[in-house]
Order: C-alpha cells, then sequence, then structure tokens
C-alpha cells in the first residue's frame, strides 16, 4: 500500500472514530454570517476577490465547511470539493443539503489522478491548513493544479508556516515554557512525518492506522509553482497559528507561524 492509499485510511478511520457531533452542525454556521468558517486576514483576501460568475475548487476540502461557506457567501457561480476520505466527503454532502447549496458537487479521488474533464474548468483554486504536507512531491501537485485552473486562473494558499514545524510544542522534547524562542527541528527535514494517534481535531488521539505527512520549506513551495507555470503574486507571512496547533503559546512572539500566498497562473 502506497503512502496515499494509506493516508485515505487512515482519515476515513479518523471520521469513524469522531467526536460526537463534529460537523454536525456546519450548515448552522455557514449560515451565521459571511465566510463564517474563514478568519482574520484570509477573510479579508477573499472579500477582496471577485468571485461572481466564477467557478472554485478546494483541493483537499475535508467535510466541505470552507468551500461551502465561500459559495453561499462569494456569488460564486459553482464550487466542487476533492477529497481522498469518502466518508467525510458524505458528510459535506449532507451540509451542503442542509444548508441548500445547490451549486456545489463533491469528487472522491486522489487529488493527483483528478479526471481530466476538470482541467481548465476552474477561475480559482484554494488550499487550507495542512492540506499540500499531504503529498511528497509538489511538483506533481501544482501541476495538477495548474491543468485544472483556466488560463490565468488563481491559486491560493493559506498554510502554517514551515518555519513554525522548527519549534517543539507541549509534550514533545525539548518543549520549554520559558523558552519558546528554541527551535528543536531542521528547517530542512526531509523524512516523512508519521502519526499513529489519530486526527485530534476530528477524533481525539487514539491507536489509529498510519497518516504519513510531508515538511516542505517556502523554496521547494514557489519552485514547485514556477515549474508549473504559476507566478507568486502575493506572500503575506503572520506570528499567529491557523491551525490552532500553537495557539496561545508562541502567537505573538515574532515568530513566522502562517502564510497566505497567490499565485497566477501564466496566460502564455
Amino acid at each position: 500500500m502506497n503512502y496515499i492509499d494509506a493516508n485515505k485510511a487512515a482519515w476515513e478511520e479518523a471520521f469513524d472514530h469522531r467526536k460526537p457531533n463534529w460537523g454536525d452542525d456546519n450548515h448552522l454556521r455557514i449560515r451565521s454570517g459571511k465566510y463564517a468558517f474563514f478568519d482574520g486576514d484570509l477573510k479579508k483576501e477573499l472579500e477582496n476577490i471577485d468571485f461572481h460568475g466564477k467557478a472554485v475548487a478546494q483541493f483537499c476540502c475535508n467535510n466541505g465547511r470552507e468551500l461551502l461557506s465561500l459559495v453561499h457567501d462569494s456569488g460564486a457561480e459553482y464550487g466542487i470539493g476533492f477529497d481522498i476520505a469518502e466518508n467525510i466527503l458524505e458528510q459535506a454532502k449532507q451540509t451542503a443539503a442542509k444548508a441548500e447549496i445547490k451549486n456545489c458537487e463533491f469528487v472522491n479521488c486522489n487529488i493527483l489522478e483528478i479526471p481530466e474533464k476538470y482541467h481548465n474548468k476552474f477561475d480559482f483554486i484554494f488550499f487550507t491548513i495542512g492540506a499540500i504536507n499531504w503529498f511528497h512531491d509538489l511538483t506533481l501537485l501544482f501541476e495538477k493544479v495548474g491543468k485544472c485552473l483556466k488560463s490565468s486562473g488563481t491559486l491560493l494558499i493559506n498554510d502554517g508556516h514551515p518555519t513554525a514545524m522548527m519549534l517543539p510544542f507541549p509534550g514533545e522534547d525539548g518543549f520549554d515554557a520559558d523558552n519558546l524562542n528554541r527551535f528543536t527541528n531542521s528547517y530542512f527535514m526531509k523524512e516523512a512525518a508519521i502519526g499513529n494517534s489519530g486526527m485530534d481535531y476530528i477524533s481525539g488521539v487514539y491507536e489509529s492506522k498510519t497518516f504519513t505527512d510531508f515538511i516542505h520549506t517556502l523554496s521547494d513551495i514557489i519552485n514547485a509553482l514556477s515549474a508549473n507555470g504559476m507566478k507568486t503574486v502575493k506572500f503575506n507571512e503572520y506570528d499567529y497559528d491557523v491551525g490552532n496547533v500553537g495557539s496561545d503559546i508562541y502567537d505573538g512572539k515574532g515568530i513566522p507561524m502562517s502564510y497566505i500566498l497567490i499565485a497566477d497562473k501564466s496566460s502564455s
């Protein structure tokens, strides 16, 4: 079994172990206010984009809450979410039905194998926290993004900053609450990260099937985009965590914890 198939099994197991009512009220939150599943600087970026009449997609959309929030409030013509976990996508479809959002579709597949019928289809594609790390080869990932974007389409990535991966967190070796500027991991970590304790935000901690993810440097990301004809037009860094990993520990300490990157597909 390759790492992508193994991750599919682990994600589906995590959803089967989900916390009581996890995600069941997403339709209510979507209706609670504009871009309800987006916070802070990302919300501001989205509000500055004209989505009217546009086709949007989220790669690694999880249970669809972010894509549905975007389509519900932006004026986009339609949205398509892609994810590998079948049972999580079923919740996305249920949320869409409860929220009466009819212009969203969810497709179960390996992102690297998105069918050709979705090529040259989207004006805007986005990844949010903890998505691109599930891919070992970013050049292959962004090749698929480039194929699915229309000419002059836009990619947005909002993710944890690679620098944050150098920091130890509570319970890990080297964590010192009195010395929060201490780095314990290499920025240039090449080995895969292996996890067998579930997906905490969904399931809590348990002895799980194996999750495999990869740490990418900023040069890995930008070079892979460039190799696929995408020009970085905006890159902003922030000193706060967007994945609830380091919140209340490293936020506001002057350490890059997250970023927003926007890249345009070349029209040439």
